[in-house]
């Protein structure tokens, strides 16, 4: 023992002698006021749960360890981590866990003094709970009550199986059976957000009352934002929609009352109709669209407002993707497509029946998002040979790679609308290597989804090996890394799958944008210390980060700190800068970019004498040893028409230093610099 031995007699509050895994789940601290601010409604059923969990003597739950098994989007992480902020002690942190694990563990499970942790189980073949982890969890409930903390797991009812899952010694089971009334919902987060006065409308519109009842807590919250929508587009409808009207044949502005009931509705019974029987020709008095109106409408629902030539484009191309042989079935023969369309009626009619409207600009209004989203929906529903096709369609009509694009959002609410991955992979083998940016920003939409968050991750971990997919995952992760908001978890998750792509691919090509994924992410300093910290894994020898640990040196070495090379004036303590530049200049794959920053860094010193010395000092034992004389002489070859701020020659400074004197004759300077 060393030191003052008195140091053990002080007061120990509490002493836990459990083996614990160093890579326990991480988490979100949960801002309790906030928790307790947000909009919140309990039906009946929901405060029979509630009373069910919670002691009345104590205002603490009656176990440390509280299970909620409930259907999926029914609401219950938002009633487990609501029941946390009520019922647990004011000093005690609440903790949104990740469930990044490939099966329920204990061993995972963290362990505080005054913690309210909540997790969510949903991942269908990941979170699988068995009996063996309730035993698990009835001994973690022990430890748990010790430290005043507790632990609310919610977990999707189609996970619950197995016979044996019942309570357990510490362990509550709780069965959430239904969602709070929607209407209910609705009305609570309007007010929440100050929008009382819409609460008054929307009771007021029973059409619109009728279309919120049965909806899942998810949806509820979803169709409360859509009323929000419809209410600030009719408060604020700007003079371009005046003027677009103005000009068309008819029609006047929408009341707030139809604004609310499109935004609510389904839309189903007016889509029935539209896409009923086929028809060859359109008539006024059948509903029913030809199916290249189907096409148009479907583009109008994608664009909802632009300029009519683009539509006309859009929905062409979608009418060219979905056409598997040159003549449709019934066709006229020797009817090329473009004469198929030229003989149906123009597009200004088109427009117009399929509830669009054209201005005297040939401007397209198509205000009406709720609808669209209703059309995209029912086709990818009802028509399933349609759904890759509309995919590479999306695609191409795209934009922009950004979350915020029509397209982009078009594409990545139809890809995990039913609570899968199955259409981003599907996604993935049409455009991944054709449209990789695209693709990012879908991914990007489906890895912050809640629902799909995991199992998006885990499909890009399968990508990040297969070069087409590369530019895809480098380019989603480096947005996730460049989000200083972005939770730890999902930090590390990208963190993962770039360096699996850099161990995975050894193309020129997809290093290289590795490496330029890097050196822009290396400017963040908290990004930094991961690099750093692959840096540190190369140098311990783990295969899986020794090339994704050079490129990360490679980035770290252009980073700056007060105008000098940040590896030079201040490192990490656990990065050996020599070596880190010895092992890059003796590799091939890495010695002339790693030549090329080292002049930099003598570029950004020599000026200073101070700082130059010290540089030249720190590589010299670098440049020195096996497999060096070419790096050697190629390094000081970059140097030449660089002087020191004395005049003195950078190149034959380290030649100086570098080549002994008996042998200066044989290696001259000027004769091996070329």
């Amino acid at each position: 023992m060393y030191g003052d031995p008195d140091v053990v007699a002080h007061y120990i509050k509490q002493l836990i002698l459990e083996t614990r895994k160093q890579d326990l789940l991480e988490g979100i601290e949960q801002n309790r006021e906030r928790l307790l601010d947000q909009p919140f409604v309990r039906s009946a059923h929901w405060n029979t749960i509630w009373e069910q969990i919670v002691n009345p003597a104590t205002s603490r739950p009656h176990q440390p360890v509280i299970i909620i098994v409930a259907p999926r989007s029914c609401g219950s992480t938002t009633l487990a981590l609501r029941l946390l902020a009520e019922h647990t002690a004011h000093d005690a942190t609440v903790v949104k866990l990740d469930a990044d694990w490939k099966t329920p563990s204990k061993g995972r499970l963290p362990l505080e003094l005054a913690h309210a942790y909540q997790l969510d189980l949903k991942h269908p073949e990941k979170d699988q709970v068995s009996a063996d982890f309730l035993d698990a969890l009835s001994e973690h409930a022990t430890h748990l009550r010790g430290c005043g903390s507790y632990l609310a797991l919610t977990v999707a009812q189609d996970l619950w199986k197995d016979h044996r899952l019942s309570d357990r010694d510490g362990v509550q089971v709780v069965r959430l059976r239904e969602a709070p009334d929607a209407q209910e919902v609705v009305e609570a987060h309007l007010d929440a957000n100050g929008y009382g006065q819409l609460v008054t409308s929307l009771r007021s519109f029973p059409k619109a009352a009728a279309s919120l009842r049965g909806l899942t807590a998810v949806a509820a919250v979803r169709a409360a934002r859509s009323a929000v929508t419809a209410w600030k587009e009719h408060i604020h409808a700007d003079s371009q929609q005046s003027r677009v009207r103005a000009d068309t044949d008819g029609g006047t502005p929408a009341t707030l009352e139809e604004r609310i009931i499109a935004a609510l509705t389904d839309w189903r019974g007016e889509l029935d109709g539209r896409f009923g029987e086929m028809n060859s020709l359109h008539t006024h008095d059948n509903p029913s669209l030809t199916v290249d109106d189907r096409c148009l409408l479907l583009a109008l629902a994608v664009q909802q407002s632009a300029p009519l030539p683009v539509v006309a484009r859009s929905a062409a191309a979608l009418m060219k993707a979905i056409e598997d042989v040159p003549e449709a079935p019934g066709a006229a023969a020797g009817f090329s497509p473009t004469l198929s369309a030229l003989a149906g009626r123009g597009m200004r009619r088109r427009i117009q029946d399929v509830g669009g409207q054209v201005d005297m600009q040939d401007t397209v209004l198509f205000d009406r998002p709720a609808y669209g989203r209703a059309v995209l929906e029912y086709v990818w529903d009802n028509y399933d040979v349609m759904r890759e096709p509309l995919l590479t369609w999306l695609v191409a009509t795209a934009q922009s790679a950004e979350p915020e694009d029509h397209a982009v959002a078009a594409l990545a609410e139809l890809t995990v609308r039913h609570g899968s991955v199955d259409y981003l992979t599907t996604l993935g083998n049409l455009v991944g290597s054709s449209h990789p940016k695209v693709l990012g920003a879908v991914m990007e939409s489906a890895v912050r989804n809640e629902h799909v968050g995991r199992l998006a991750w885990e499909a890009l971990y399968g990508w990040a090996e297969k070069e087409s997919y590369a530019p895809a995952v480098i380019a989603l992760c480096q947005r996730v890394l460049e989000d200083s908001s972005v939770a730890t978890s999902l930090a590390k998750r990208a963190m993962v799958r770039l360096r699996r792509v850099a161990h995975k691919n050894t193309g020129t090509t997809v290093v290289g944008q590795v490496q330029a994924a890097f050196d822009a992410l290396v400017q963040h300093p908290t990004v930094a210390q991961r690099l750093a910290g692959e840096v540190q894994s190369w140098q311990q020898g783990k295969v899986s980060s020794a090339r994704s640990g050079a490129l990360a040196f490679l980035a770290l070495m252009t980073r700056r700190h007060d105008g000098t090379p940040w590896l030079v004036g201040s490192p990490p303590t656990n990065i050996d800068v020599q070596r880190g530049v010895h092992d890059l200049l003796s590799s091939s794959e890495t010695a002339a970019e790693a030549i090329s920053r080292l002049t930099d860094w003598i570029r950004a010193c020599a000026d200073d004498p101070s700082a130059y010395t010290q540089l030249r000092d720190l590589l010299l034992p670098a440049l020195r040893g096996h497999n060096m004389f070419e790096a050697g002489w190629r390094f000081m070859s970059g140097l030449r028409g660089i002087s020191t701020v004395e005049g003195v020659s950078v190149a034959d400074d380290f030649y100086n230093h570098l080549v002994d004197s008996r042998v200066r004759t044989v290696f001259p300077l000027e004769e091996n610099l070329v």
